[in-house]
């Protein structure tokens, strides 16, 4: 008897019952995220090239726009792929606090819940020497577009908490996560309060419901 047939309806890929994820080709399953028939040896193609760029990574976060060049995506597509494989890492190791933060894109998620807020909320991650979470604290909540925030109160914690590095973050209600002056002029004096202490500012994030901005990484650190 030979195996059932995959069927494709207008809006994509559709498995049925006879063929669960389990039984498909990568191709096939990649055809399934996608929403795209895997005709003739295009799909293959493309699920070795997508097999290639994550060559060695593992499920290490890689970008839409990485996929798009890498791969031959529409960006549609990359964005779709780079969901599935997050929430593939997210199932695989979910997130208990443990995991160090290695990068503001982990900054960003150990944040999450202060992303939409309506008000201002300045947030800081204290970390031990592998960059793990010990501890979270917010620290001021302000208004729509303000906050104060105090050195002391930053670092008590860390102090308590036997922290090794800290990481800022705060939310922009606004959306626009351009910083202002009084955000570069905090974070300036903020970094120069640990290294008197012997506590590393590891960066400072500002987060939106869509987007985020890390000082680091725009060497405004």
């Amino acid at each position: 008897m030979p195996y059932p047939m995959n069927s494709f309806s207008a809006d994509g890929f559709t498995a049925r019952e006879e063929a669960p994820a389990a039984c498909l080709f990568d191709h096939e399953l990649l055809g399934l995220i996608l929403g795209k028939e895997p005709a003739g040896g295009q799909m293959a193609q493309v699920c070795d090239r997508v097999f290639a760029l994550y060559s060695g990574r593992a499920l290490t976060p890689v970008t839409p726009e990485e996929l798009s060049s890498s791969c031959g995506l529409a960006d549609d597509e990359a964005g779709r792929l780079a969901a599935a494989v997050e929430l593939a890492r997210r199932l695989l190791w979910p997130d208990d606090g443990r995991r160090p933060v290695r990068s503001p894109q982990d900054a960003c998620r150990a944040a999450a819940h202060i992303r939409c807020l309506p008000k201002e909320h300045f947030l800081t991650l204290y970390l031990d020497a592998r960059n793990v979470p010990i501890h979270e604290e917010v620290i001021s909540v302000g208004s729509l577009n303000a906050n104060i925030v105090h050195p002391r109160e930053v670092f008590k914690p860390a102090i308590t908490h036997s922290a090794a590095a800290v990481i800022l973050v705060h939310n922009h209600p606004s959306g626009d996560v351009s910083p202002s002056q009084e955000d570069l002029e905090l974070t300036r004096r903020l970094v120069e309060a640990g290294r008197l202490i012997g506590i590393e500012v590891l960066d400072h994030v500002i987060v939106a419901e869509s987007r985020f901005l890390s000082f680091r990484s725009e060497s405004y650190l």
